[in-house]
C-alpha cells in the first residue's frame, strides 16, 4: 500500500512539473503572461486557485516548492509555479473524490508529520536562543585554547611486498637514485605514480610502525625497511613543521555545528527526563511488526 501511494505521488509530481508538454507550454506562455500582467503584493494567504470552493494559497505552493527534490531547483520560476499549482489542483480534486472515512494510515501519517514539524520548530527556537557568537567562541577556546602545537610531517614512501626488495631499494637510494623516480617505477602503493608523496600528516594519521619510524627520523633521512600490514616501506622524510591552532574563522562552521548538536542534545535530554515517559506498552511487541503495513488497514 505504501509503495502504491508513493508511486501515485511520484506520477502526479512528474506529470504536473516535469511533463514536456507542460514545460513547453509554460516556457512559451510564461514570459507573455508575466509581461501582460503586473505583479501584486502577495502573502501566504493569497488565494491562487479554488477547486469546488476549496482554496489553494500561495503558502501551500511555497511549502511544496521547499519540499521538491534538488533537481527541480534549476527550473525557471514560471515553470515551477505552473507545475506546482497544477499538482495542488490535481491533488485537491483527487482528495475531494475520495469517498468514505479518512483511512487510519492517513490519520497516523498526519500525526507523525505534525509531531516532526513542531519538534523542528521547537529545535529552531532553542538554536536561535542558544547558538550565539559567544557560544562558538567559547567552544573554540575549549577546543583550541590550551592545545599544544603538534608536529606535522611531510613524507614519501616506496611500498613493496618483501623485506629483501625494500633493502635493495634502500641501497639504490643510498647510491644516489632519485626517490620519486624509484617510487614511480617500483612502489605498489597508490601514491607510487605520484612519486610516493604522502603530503603532510600528523600523529595518529598513519599506522603505528610507520608513524614510529617517521617520528624518529630527521628531515632528509631515508628509513630502513619498515613493515606494516600493507607490506614493506622505505620512507623519505622531507620536512617537519609545528601545527598551530587554526584561526577561529576557519573552523567556525565546524564549531557552530558542534555547539548546535550539544545544545539540542542537552535540551532534548532534559525534556525527556522531565516528562512522564512510559514505554511498557512496547515490551510485548515483536519488532518484526514494523514491517507489517497491513496493520494500518
Amino acid at each position: 500500500m505504501t509503495q502504491r501511494l508513493t508511486q501515485v505521488a511520484a506520477i502526479a509530481l512528474a506529470f504536473a512539473i516535469s511533463s514536456p508538454v507542460l514545460a513547453q507550454d509554460t516556457a512559451a506562455t510564461g514570459a507573455d503572461a508575466a509581461a501582460a500582467t503586473e505583479t501584486t503584493p502577495a502573502s501566504a494567504d493569497t488565494v491562487v486557485a479554488t477547486v469546488d470552493g476549496k482554496e489553494i494559497t500561495l503558502g501551500h505552493m511555497i511549502l511544496v516548492r521547499q519540499s521538491l527534490p534538488p533537481q527541480y531547483a534549476q527550473l525557471p520560476d514560471a515553470i515551477l509555479f505552473e507545475g506546482i499549482l497544477e499538482q495542488l489542483i490535481q491533488q485537491t480534486a483527487l482528495q475531494d473524490s475520495f469517498d468514505g472515512d479518512r483511512p487510519r494510515r492517513v490519520e497516523m501519517a498526519l500525526e507523525n508529520e505534525e509531531r516532526a514539524m513542531m519538534a523542528a520548530e521547537a529545535v529552531s527556537r532553542v538554536l536561535d536562543a542558544a547558538v550565539t557568537d559567544a557560544a562558538v567562541e567559547k567552544a573554540y577556546q575549549d577546543t583550541y585554547g590550551n592545545a599544544e602545537p603538534e608536529m606535522e610531517f611531510k613524507a614519501a614512501h616506496i611500498l613493496v611486498e618483501t623485506e629483501d626488495e625494500a633493502k635493495a631499494i634502500v641501497e639504490e637510494l643510498e647510491g644516489g637514485a632519485d626517490f620519486a623516480a624509484v617510487a614511480k617505477e617500483k612502489s605498489t602503493g597508490p601514491s607510487g605514480p605520484n612519486g610516493g608523496d604522502l603530503g603532510w600528516f600528523g600523529k595518529g594519521m598513519m599506522v603505528a610502525p610507520f608513524e614510529e619510524a617517521v617520528v624518529a627520523m630527521e628531515a632528509g633521512d631515508i628509513s630502513a625497511p619498515v613493515q606494516t600490514q600493507f607490506g614493506w616501506h622505505v620512507i623519505l622524510l622531507s620536512e617537519t613543521r609545528m601545527k598551530e591552532a587554526p584561526a577561529l574563522d576557519t573552523v567556525r562552521d565546524e564549531l557552530q555545528a558542534q555547539v548546535e548538536q550539544e545544545v539540542v542534545k542537552a535540551h532534548i535530554d532534559a525534556l525527556v527526563e522531565k516528562a512522564n515517559v512510559d514505554k511498557s506498552g512496547a515490551e510485548g511487541v515483536d519488532p518484526a511488526a514494523l514491517s507489517n503495513i497491513d496493520i494500518l488497514e
